[in-house]
């Protein structure tokens, strides 16, 4: 019988991949955040987009992203998951309350995304575009665990091309907003299936810009082209072939001109080979491009 995957997505902070959109920064400029991002699952949709149940498992990542303009048109990105935490509950008898399987944690530093963005528009244009080629180092540990299935990356080398295209305006005198979106063609390693990856995001500045809210759609959907859905563990946080439609939220409140905090949630609309829970995120962030 085939093996059914658990992946988890980063679907709180998992927009356009990264938060500038098409904006590059400016050169000597930056955008710094730090995050806890987390999920908590006792159920996963299957590769039929059902819902069956698995041992309560959680992942918790902490993370930070940076952006640093090198030019005006051009942008590094970095976005590492510094620490990460996962672990099972004990796998319980519902007859005889025997622990089948003893549960388990394992601590780590995860994957790191290394980007390069470049503003196809000059800056300032009405309608920026830019291209983003991002890499994939897989420093997380593919098989922690006695069972192999509390990974904190997923041991394949991925290499992403992202286009994106979006534009400010006024909705009213007193809200600024903004619109953004995007197409990505991922390609993965070690047997694992390429990916394309589309968003949508719509965000309103509120109080001068001192809070923004946000909204996103984004979906992943599987070439299924690659050769190892038959060997990953059954509880396994990295999967092949993982296809969503998620829906985030997100809220954004400047403390000072320059440092502020934020918290999102996120959850699917449709999904497969995924845990079936929301996951949540808050964090701090410095933005010095003000």
């Amino acid at each position: 019988m085939k093996k059914i995957s658990i992946v988890i997505a980063l679907l709180a902070s998992f927009t356009s991949v990264f938060a500038g959109g098409p904006w590059t920064q400016k050169k000597g400029q930056g955008f710094y955040k730090l995050s806890e991002w987390w999920v908590v699952f006792d159920q996963h949709y299957t590769d039929a987009g059902l819902i069956d149940p698995n041992v309560t498992t959680g992942i918790f990542n902490t993370t930070f992203y940076g952006e640093y303009g090198v030019t005006d048109r051009f942008t590094g990105i970095v976005n590492a998951a510094v620490f990460s935490r996962n672990y099972m509950n004990n796998l319980v008898s519902l007859t005889t309350n025997e622990v089948l399987v003893p549960g388990e944690a394992f601590n780590s530093i995860g994957d790191i995304d290394v980007a390069f963005k470049y503003g196809l528009t000059k800056p300032g244009s009405k309608i920026p575009v830019a291209a983003t080629v991002l890499l994939g180092i897989p420093t997380g540990n593919p098989s922690a665990g006695s069972q192999g299935n509390l990974q904190t990356g997923d041991g394949e080398f991925n290499q992403m091309l992202q286009l994106d295209a979006g534009t400010g305006f006024k909705l009213t005198n007193k809200i600024s907003s903004y619109t953004s979106t995007y197409v990505g063609l991922n390609n993965r390693t070690n047997g694992f299936s390429e990916e394309i990856r589309y968003g949508l995001e719509l965000g309103f500045g509120l109080l001068s810009n001192r809070i923004w809210l946000t909204g996103r759609l984004v979906g992943v959907e599987s070439l299924k082209n690659g050769d190892t859905a038959e060997t990953v563990t059954s509880t396994s946080i990295f999967a092949n072939n993982t296809e969503f439609l998620s829906y985030a939220a997100e809220i954004s409140v400047y403390a000072t001109k320059r440092v502020g905090f934020s918290a999102s949630v996120a959850s699917v609309i449709r999904a497969e080979i995924i845990a079936a829970a929301p996951s949540y995120s808050v964090g701090v962030f410095c933005d010095l491009s003000k």
